[in-house]
């Protein structure tokens, strides 16, 4: 019967234990030496090699009698690492007695250079004498390679940032060129009154909807529209070129804005039907000078309401509440309201972008209250003025304007002005 302390007969051993514990008993310091999955050298505080076991010469190709006695350890480095050695390594091993996890690259006989890991430390006498430094190597090819491979993916990757923003900011410019080929380049000139114009573009990668245009009707009749499309992108910006240069070739046909907004409203159903119905808001005038005033006739469609900064420094709001999207039912009512310029009098005309921006900690919506406020406190303000107090406003939203926004103002100048001014 088993006395249960292990022996090599009991049936509930580990086969061969008794067998691996005598193969390691009998397996001298010298042969662990020899055979260590790592190098070991030893060498004189001159670096002459004392001591170096069989694995590093396996992976350096030399045979000990060419090496013990003969060469220093700097003589295995190749020329990099052996200015690096000479310089760095070897004074601070001096001067700290141990340093560890080196990356040095050795000369191997076949010529391939070997990357390897040294840590080194100084063994000293009894009275504290150095005597002669032991060194252990660990090959380090893995490593190397994939340290190679990392720096390759990180070089990849940077070359593919580089070249996403590249690609980035040509689709920038062609979007800026195109942006600006669906405005008109410069406002034309009205005799005795003052324009001007901004669009703000609040993505510099998506193409906005929002529109405007002043142009002649005659010697005595400008016309005038701004709008807002539905959506970003490739299809906003047809919509946007669509309703347009149907509004302008309606105004030139018919100076009533009701009815040009009603051909728009005709054109948009005939071309998006089905599953893609595409709208917009829009509001269409016509200016007519009459003595020192002009007279102001417009329609909206589902639009926020012009504004009138006057002279006096009211703010009136040109009131179409009642009129509806274009391009989203058939019999779609238009609101039409009529007004008159004096001197000293600006008409402001804007998209939502500017009221439906968030502002604050809470991105509380700006709104149109906040914009009666702004413009009360504004006028009186000649176009140029007014454009210019709400491109600082609407910069001032930071990334809380989350829409563009078109601002057109029209306005005669007060009666102490002597010129005009006019800006695209």
């Amino acid at each position: 019967m088993s006395s249960g302390t292990g022996g090599s007969d009991s049936g509930g051993g580990i086969p061969g234990t008794d067998a691996a514990f005598s193969a390691l008993l009998e397996d001298s310091a010298e042969e662990l030496y020899e055979s260590a999955p790592c190098g070991y050298l030893s060498t004189l505080m001159d670096g002459t090699i004392a001591k170096i076991n069989a694995t590093l010469l396996g992976w350096l190709g030399l045979s000990r009698d060419e090496v013990v006695g003969r060469m220093r350890f700097s003589d295995l480095l190749t020329v990099g690492g052996r200015l690096y050695h000479e310089t760095h390594f070897a004074p601070l091993l001096r001067m700290q007695g141990h340093l560890g996890g080196i990356a040095l690259e050795m000369r191997t006989a076949a010529g391939p250079r070997l990357p390897v890991l040294v840590t080194s430390t100084v063994k000293t006498s009894d009275g504290g004498d150095p005597l002669l430094i032991r060194t252990t190597v660990f090959d380090a090819t893995d490593r190397r390679a994939y340290e190679k491979e990392l720096l390759r993916a990180r070089r990849a990757a940077d070359e593919a940032r580089r070249q996403a923003e590249a690609d980035r900011e040509r689709l920038r410019e062609a979007l800026a060129v195109l942006q600006q080929s669906l405005l008109p380049a410069i406002l034309p000139d009205i005799p005795g009154m003052e324009t001007a114009c901004h669009y703000h573009i609040a993505s510099d990668v998506q193409l906005g909807g929002d529109f405007y245009d002043l142009f002649p009707l005659d010697d005595n009749r400008f016309a005038f529209f701004l709008g807002d499309v539905c959506g970003k992108g490739p299809q906003a910006a047809a919509l946007t070129s669509l309703a347009r240069y149907t509004l302008r070739a309606a105004a030139l046909h018919d100076a009533d804005p009701a009815a040009n907004l009603r051909m728009l409203n005709t054109v948009l159903l005939d071309r998006y039907t089905g599953d893609d119905p595409r709208y917009c808001t829009a509001v269409v005038g016509v200016l007519e000078r009459a003595g020192g005033t002009t007279h102001v006739h417009l329609a909206s469609g589902g639009h926020p309401p012009a504004l009138v900064l006057r002279e006096d420094g009211r703010v009136d709001h040109l009131s179409t509440r009642g009129g509806m999207l274009i391009g989203a039912l058939p019999a779609a009512q238009f609101v039409s309201v009529r007004t008159t310029l004096h001197p000293g009098d600006t008409l402001l005309l804007y998209t939502d972008g500017l009221t439906e921006a968030r502002i604050g900690e809470e991105r509380d919506l700006y709104g149109d209250e906040a914009l009666d406020s702004f413009a009360a406190d504004l006028a009186p303000a000649p176009p140029r003025r007014a454009i210019d107090a709400l491109t600082a406003l609407l910069h001032g939203f930071g990334d809380g304007l989350v829409d563009d926004t078109a601002l057109l103002a029209l306005g005669l100048p007060a009666p102490t002005d002597t010129g005009s001014e006019t800006s695209a």
